[in-house]
Protein backbone atom coordinates (compact mmCIF):
# COMPACT_ATOMS: atom_id res chain seq x y z
CA UNK A 1 0.00 0.00 0.00
CA UNK A 2 1.62 3.68 -0.86
CA UNK A 3 2.11 5.80 2.10
CA UNK A 4 -0.59 8.28 3.12
CA UNK A 5 -0.46 11.76 4.49
CA UNK A 6 -1.21 10.17 7.96
CA UNK A 7 1.30 8.00 7.62
CA UNK A 8 3.73 10.95 7.22
CA UNK A 9 2.10 13.10 9.88
CA UNK A 10 2.53 10.35 12.52
CA UNK A 11 6.43 9.98 11.79
CA UNK A 12 7.07 13.41 12.11
CA UNK A 13 4.67 13.85 15.56
CA UNK A 14 6.56 10.76 16.93
CA UNK A 15 9.61 13.10 16.33
CA UNK A 16 8.68 15.45 18.20
CA UNK A 17 6.70 17.75 15.01
CA UNK A 18 2.91 18.06 16.46
CA UNK A 19 2.78 21.18 14.05
CA UNK A 20 4.59 22.84 11.66
CA UNK A 21 5.20 26.71 10.86
CA UNK A 22 3.40 28.75 8.52
CA UNK A 23 6.01 29.02 6.00
CA UNK A 24 8.53 26.08 4.87
CA UNK A 25 11.14 26.46 2.40
CA UNK A 26 12.70 24.15 -0.56
CA UNK A 27 16.17 24.48 -0.43
CA UNK A 28 17.44 23.42 -3.94
CA UNK A 29 20.73 22.62 -5.23
CA UNK A 30 24.23 24.67 -3.88
CA UNK A 31 21.10 25.77 -0.83
CA UNK A 32 20.72 23.29 1.62
CA UNK A 33 23.67 24.40 3.89
CA UNK A 34 20.79 27.22 5.45
CA UNK A 35 19.10 24.47 7.26
CA UNK A 36 22.22 24.39 9.55
CA UNK A 37 21.84 27.91 10.78
CA UNK A 38 18.46 27.12 12.54
CA UNK A 39 18.87 27.12 16.25
CA UNK A 40 17.03 24.94 18.44
CA UNK A 41 16.02 22.99 15.84
CA UNK A 42 14.55 19.49 14.80
CA UNK A 43 15.85 17.57 11.84
CA UNK A 44 14.30 14.53 10.49
CA UNK A 45 15.58 12.28 7.62
CA UNK A 46 13.22 11.59 4.71
CA UNK A 47 14.10 7.89 5.29
CA UNK A 48 12.37 8.16 8.29
CA UNK A 49 9.20 9.90 6.86
CA UNK A 50 6.96 7.86 4.86
CA UNK A 51 6.19 8.63 1.29
CA UNK A 52 9.15 11.51 1.49
CA UNK A 53 11.36 11.28 -1.51
CA UNK A 54 14.49 10.11 -0.47
CA UNK A 55 17.14 12.54 -2.68
CA UNK A 56 20.05 10.79 -5.16
CA UNK A 57 21.19 14.35 -6.42
CA UNK A 58 24.54 15.90 -4.53
CA UNK A 59 23.27 18.67 -2.70
CA UNK A 60 20.24 17.43 -1.94
CA UNK A 61 20.68 16.12 2.06
CA UNK A 62 16.73 14.46 2.20
CA UNK A 63 15.90 16.16 5.71
CA UNK A 64 12.87 18.19 7.19
CA UNK A 65 14.57 20.91 9.77
CA UNK A 66 12.11 22.92 11.81
CA UNK A 67 13.82 25.54 14.03
CA UNK A 68 14.53 29.25 14.37
CA UNK A 69 15.74 31.62 12.18
CA UNK A 70 16.18 35.57 13.09
CA UNK A 71 13.75 35.00 16.00
CA UNK A 72 10.66 33.27 13.86
CA UNK A 73 10.36 29.34 13.69
CA UNK A 74 10.07 28.11 10.34
CA UNK A 75 10.36 24.76 8.21
CA UNK A 76 13.16 23.88 5.52
CA UNK A 77 12.81 20.82 3.14
CA UNK A 78 16.85 20.53 2.89
CA UNK A 79 16.49 18.34 -0.92
CA UNK A 80 13.90 17.77 -3.03
CA UNK A 81 12.70 14.81 -5.30
CA UNK A 82 12.69 15.72 -9.03
CA UNK A 83 11.07 13.84 -11.37
CA UNK A 84 13.87 12.86 -13.34
CA UNK A 85 15.01 10.71 -10.09
CA UNK A 86 11.86 8.26 -10.11
CA UNK A 87 9.66 9.16 -12.87
CA UNK A 88 7.34 10.63 -10.72
CA UNK A 89 6.25 14.42 -10.95
CA UNK A 90 4.50 13.72 -7.87
CA UNK A 91 7.34 12.88 -5.50
CA UNK A 92 7.11 15.77 -3.35
CA UNK A 93 3.37 15.76 -3.08
CA UNK A 94 3.03 13.76 0.77
CA UNK A 95 5.88 16.39 1.96
CA UNK A 96 3.60 19.14 0.60
CA UNK A 97 0.22 17.80 1.91
CA UNK A 98 2.08 17.09 5.15
CA UNK A 99 3.27 20.24 5.77
CA UNK A 100 -0.33 22.02 4.98
CA UNK A 101 -2.16 19.37 7.67
CA UNK A 102 0.22 20.64 10.23
CA UNK A 103 -0.44 24.29 9.53
CA UNK A 104 1.81 24.99 6.68
CA UNK A 105 0.52 28.58 4.96
CA UNK A 106 3.24 29.24 2.16
CA UNK A 107 5.83 27.72 0.17
CA UNK A 108 9.05 29.25 -0.42
CA UNK A 109 10.69 27.48 -3.65
CA UNK A 110 14.10 27.93 -4.29
CA UNK A 111 16.23 26.18 -7.21
CA UNK A 112 19.43 26.53 -9.60
CA UNK A 113 18.56 27.33 -12.66
CA UNK A 114 20.36 27.93 -16.38
CA UNK A 115 19.96 31.99 -17.55
CA UNK A 116 18.45 32.97 -21.02
CA UNK A 117 18.84 36.92 -20.27
CA UNK A 118 22.54 37.83 -20.88
CA UNK A 119 22.07 41.08 -18.79
CA UNK A 120 21.68 38.21 -15.73
CA UNK A 121 25.30 37.44 -14.97
CA UNK A 122 25.82 34.16 -13.12
CA UNK A 123 24.84 34.20 -10.13
CA UNK A 124 22.39 36.45 -10.58
CA UNK A 125 19.05 36.00 -8.41
CA UNK A 126 15.75 35.98 -10.15
CA UNK A 127 12.64 35.71 -8.74
CA UNK A 128 9.54 33.53 -10.69
CA UNK A 129 6.65 34.91 -11.39
CA UNK A 130 5.22 32.49 -13.56
CA UNK A 131 6.32 28.98 -15.41
CA UNK A 132 5.82 27.01 -18.93
CA UNK A 133 5.44 23.74 -17.86
CA UNK A 134 7.53 22.37 -21.12
CA UNK A 135 8.12 18.66 -19.99
CA UNK A 136 4.77 17.34 -20.50
CA UNK A 137 4.64 15.98 -16.95
CA UNK A 138 1.97 16.79 -14.60
CA UNK A 139 2.34 15.62 -10.76
CA UNK A 140 -1.55 15.39 -10.93
CA UNK A 141 -2.25 13.23 -14.14
CA UNK A 142 -3.96 10.55 -12.33
CA UNK A 143 -5.93 11.89 -9.38
CA UNK A 144 -9.28 11.81 -9.22
CA UNK A 145 -11.65 14.87 -7.91
CA UNK A 146 -12.76 18.40 -8.99
CA UNK A 147 -9.22 19.31 -7.05
CA UNK A 148 -6.93 18.38 -9.48
CA UNK A 149 -8.31 20.99 -12.04
CA UNK A 150 -5.88 23.51 -10.27
CA UNK A 151 -6.58 26.96 -11.20
CA UNK A 152 -2.68 28.87 -12.03
CA UNK A 153 -3.72 31.95 -13.11
CA UNK A 154 -2.00 33.58 -9.51
CA UNK A 155 0.60 30.53 -9.25
CA UNK A 156 3.14 32.69 -7.78
CA UNK A 157 1.48 35.18 -4.73
CA UNK A 158 1.95 38.71 -5.90
CA UNK A 159 2.08 39.70 -1.86
CA UNK A 160 4.85 36.76 -1.30
CA UNK A 161 6.35 38.68 -4.42
CA UNK A 162 6.21 41.46 -2.83
CA UNK A 163 7.78 40.86 0.15
CA UNK A 164 10.52 39.27 -1.65
CA UNK A 165 11.32 42.64 -3.39
CA UNK A 166 11.41 44.65 0.33
CA UNK A 167 13.49 41.51 2.01
CA UNK A 168 16.18 42.06 -1.10
CA UNK A 169 15.49 45.84 -0.67
CA UNK A 170 16.52 45.62 3.28
CA UNK A 171 19.79 43.23 2.70
CA UNK A 172 20.91 45.15 0.07
CA UNK A 173 20.70 41.80 -2.63
CA UNK A 174 19.71 42.56 -6.25
CA UNK A 175 16.81 40.05 -7.76
CA UNK A 176 15.22 40.15 -10.90
CA UNK A 177 12.02 38.70 -12.39
CA UNK A 178 11.24 36.33 -14.67
CA UNK A 179 9.67 33.11 -16.01
CA UNK A 180 10.88 29.61 -15.44
CA UNK A 181 10.11 26.99 -17.66
CA UNK A 182 10.46 23.72 -16.76
CA UNK A 183 12.30 20.87 -18.56
CA UNK A 184 11.71 17.01 -17.26
CA UNK A 185 16.03 16.66 -16.74
CA UNK A 186 18.67 14.50 -16.13
CA UNK A 187 19.84 15.84 -19.14
CA UNK A 188 20.29 19.47 -19.86
CA UNK A 189 18.91 21.48 -22.51
CA UNK A 190 20.13 21.41 -26.60
CA UNK A 191 20.35 25.46 -27.79
CA UNK A 192 17.23 24.43 -30.14
CA UNK A 193 15.57 23.69 -27.42
CA UNK A 194 16.69 27.16 -25.55
CA UNK A 195 16.42 28.91 -28.37
CA UNK A 196 12.25 27.67 -28.56
CA UNK A 197 12.63 28.38 -24.78
CA UNK A 198 13.07 32.04 -25.64
CA UNK A 199 10.56 32.33 -27.99
CA UNK A 200 8.16 30.80 -26.05
CA UNK A 201 9.17 33.70 -23.26
CA UNK A 202 10.92 31.77 -20.99
CA UNK A 203 13.79 33.40 -18.91
CA UNK A 204 15.36 30.59 -17.15
CA UNK A 205 15.25 27.38 -17.45
CA UNK A 206 15.59 24.47 -14.78
CA UNK A 207 14.66 20.73 -13.56
CA UNK A 208 12.32 21.10 -10.73
CA UNK A 209 9.75 23.67 -8.83
CA UNK A 210 7.19 23.54 -10.98
CA UNK A 211 5.24 20.27 -10.17
CA UNK A 212 5.75 21.58 -6.54
CA UNK A 213 3.84 24.56 -7.15
CA UNK A 214 0.91 22.59 -8.52
CA UNK A 215 1.05 20.29 -5.85
CA UNK A 216 1.00 23.27 -3.63
CA UNK A 217 -1.43 25.18 -4.93
CA UNK A 218 -3.54 22.25 -5.17
CA UNK A 219 -2.77 22.27 -1.31
CA UNK A 220 -4.00 25.72 -1.02
CA UNK A 221 -0.95 27.04 -0.21
CA UNK A 222 0.71 30.36 -1.08
CA UNK A 223 3.98 30.25 -3.22
CA UNK A 224 7.08 31.76 -4.10
CA UNK A 225 9.98 31.48 -6.06
CA UNK A 226 13.47 32.84 -6.42
CA UNK A 227 16.69 30.76 -8.99
CA UNK A 228 20.19 31.32 -8.92
CA UNK A 229 21.33 31.62 -12.32
CA UNK A 230 24.04 29.08 -11.80
CA UNK A 231 25.26 29.44 -15.96
CA UNK A 232 24.26 30.87 -19.18
CA UNK A 233 21.73 28.61 -21.00
CA UNK A 234 23.05 25.45 -23.16
CA UNK A 235 23.91 27.97 -26.59
CA UNK A 236 23.77 31.44 -25.41
CA UNK A 237 26.72 33.58 -24.53
CA UNK A 238 29.09 30.38 -24.49
CA UNK A 239 26.53 28.53 -21.91
CA UNK A 240 27.52 24.37 -22.00
CA UNK A 241 26.47 23.79 -18.56
CA UNK A 242 26.91 21.02 -16.31
CA UNK A 243 26.11 19.63 -12.80
CA UNK A 244 29.48 20.69 -11.25
CA UNK A 245 28.83 24.23 -12.66
CA UNK A 246 25.51 24.29 -11.34
CA UNK A 247 27.08 22.66 -7.53
CA UNK A 248 29.70 25.56 -7.71
CA UNK A 249 28.22 28.66 -8.84
CA UNK A 250 25.31 28.29 -6.27
CA UNK A 251 27.37 28.26 -3.91
CA UNK A 252 29.55 31.29 -4.50
CA UNK A 253 25.51 32.90 -4.30
CA UNK A 254 24.98 31.19 -0.96
CA UNK A 255 25.84 34.58 1.11
CA UNK A 256 23.11 36.85 -0.85
CA UNK A 257 20.93 33.97 -0.60
CA UNK A 258 20.89 33.96 3.22
CA UNK A 259 20.27 37.44 3.23
CA UNK A 260 17.80 37.01 1.42
CA UNK A 261 16.09 34.32 2.86
CA UNK A 262 16.51 36.06 6.36
CA UNK A 263 15.09 39.41 5.68
CA UNK A 264 12.11 37.05 3.82
CA UNK A 265 11.69 35.64 7.14
CA UNK A 266 11.68 38.46 8.91
CA UNK A 267 8.97 40.20 6.71
CA UNK A 268 7.00 37.40 5.62
CA UNK A 269 3.03 37.64 7.20
CA UNK A 270 0.77 34.72 7.06
CA UNK A 271 -2.47 35.25 5.81
CA UNK A 272 -5.47 35.20 7.74
CA UNK A 273 -8.46 32.60 7.67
Amino acid sequence: MDPTPDAAIGALKAHGLDSLPPLAIVLGSGLGAFADEARDAIAVSYLDIPGFPVPTVEGHAGRLVVGAIEGRRVALFQGRGHYYERGDPGAMRLAIDAFRELGGEALLLTNAAGGLNKEWAPPSLVAITDHINFSGANPLIGYIGHDRFVPLTRAYDEALLATLHEAARTADVEINEGVYMWFSGPSFETPAEIRAARILGADLVGMSTVPEVILARRAGLRCAAVSVVTNYAAGLAGGDPSHEETQAVASQAADRFKRLLRAFIRQYEPRRA
